[in-house]
């Protein structure tokens, strides 16, 4: 099997899916590992034998977490389904991955408040909308300035997780930097259009409805990328959104300055956002859909991390009075000790 025209066709064949391009890179990377275990059969060689066989040996040998086995099967299903068209039967037997019961990483508002204190410029407004408004990583990098309504204060994630649009809200104390964030694109964008470039891509079809669009202030990027691409398809110099290990870098190593001895990555801005509210007393449904979820089980995970200490139960040593502390241990049998 020639690898690149087949790889060729699973990127054909995601495009027609409407499959994002991280989706397509990561299916893509399980369908060319899988070919490998086998020794670089070709698919159409394999079954659902062979892939109950690769899923075991994830699950068995690299320990991979369940998340990760069924990102696994999703690829090899698509490989079957749309790329051969010779679609998968139930695979039985197949050895699960274990599921971890993991709480989700929570800061404290001291913590978070922390943190931001100590960042500065774009990657701070990026953390304070992962925090004010719940986004995940992704969706404040893709997002357009059109998608802020700041009278209204209101924030539309387009095409988040699933393909689903949802409607947040925008912290008001963010407005001015927002208002300043979006005229500093503009000025950036005017330059680059004053060198050939300022050009930014647009979704799916959109852009051969309305060529005009990509020049338009509403579809610039609200943090695009500091420098612009070459794209050799349509032969335009083209600004793609900033890199998601950029505000990812500036958490990092805001935690270390901060003096943080628990890990903190962006998405654990997301999680503080929901366990926040719900302290704060606002019912569930609204939190969920805040944060975009398709099942309120979801949403309840962060009932879990409420409660202080142990489920809310009180210490019986805090019960104690002042007066009431352990008495010292003699010295001579703290040394006998």
């Amino acid at each position: 099997m020639t690898e690149s025209p087949f790889v060729h066709l699973i990127r054909e064949r995601a495009a027609v899916r409407r499959y994002r391009p991280r989706t397509a890179a990561v299916y893509e990377r399980w369908i060319v590992r899988y070919v490998r275990y086998h020794g670089r059969r070709h698919p159409r060689e394999l079954g659902a034998s062979d892939v109950r066989a690769f899923l075991g040996w994830l699950a068995t040998e690299r320990r991979v977490a369940i998340s990760t086995q069924n990102q696994a099967l999703a690829a090899l299903q698509f490989l079957y389904r749309d790329v051969l068209e010779m679609p998968l039967p139930v695979i039985a037997g197949l050895v699960a991955a274990r599921r971890p019961h993991v709480l989700p990483n929570v800061l404290s508002r001291e913590a978070v408040q922390h943190v931001l204190s100590v960042m500065a410029g774009p990657t701070q407004l990026m953390a304070q909308l992962l925090y004010g408004s719940g986004l995940r990583l992704m969706e404040c990098c893709q997002l357009r300035c059109k998608d802020l309504d700041l009278e209204r204060g209101e924030l539309v994630v387009r095409a988040g997780k699933g393909g689903k649009d949802r409607v947040t809200m925008i912290p008001r104390s963010l407005v001015p930097a927002l208002r300043a964030q979006m005229a500093a694109v503009q000025r950036e964008m005017a330059r680059r259009r004053a060198r050939g470039g300022g050009i930014v891509p647009l979704p799916l079809a959109f852009g051969q409805k309305a060529p005009l669009a990509s020049r338009g202030p509403g579809w610039y990027w609200l943090f695009p990328a500091a420098r612009e691409y070459w794209d050799p398809i349509v032969r335009e110099r083209r600004t793609w959104h900033v890199h998601r290990s950029v505000p990812q870098r500036a958490v990092a190593t805001a935690a270390a300055r901060a003096g943080m001895t628990r890990r903190v990555t962006c998405h654990a801005f997301r999680h503080s956002f929901a366990t926040h509210l719900l302290e704060s007393g606002y019912d569930i449904r609204t939190v969920q859909e805040l944060l975009g979820h398709s099942d309120v089980s979801t949403t309840m995970l962060y009932t879990h991390v409420l409660n202080r200490g142990g489920r809310g139960v009180r210490s019986p040593l805090d019960s104690l009075g002042a007066g009431h502390s352990p008495p010292a241990m003699d010295s001579r049998r703290d040394q006998a000790l």
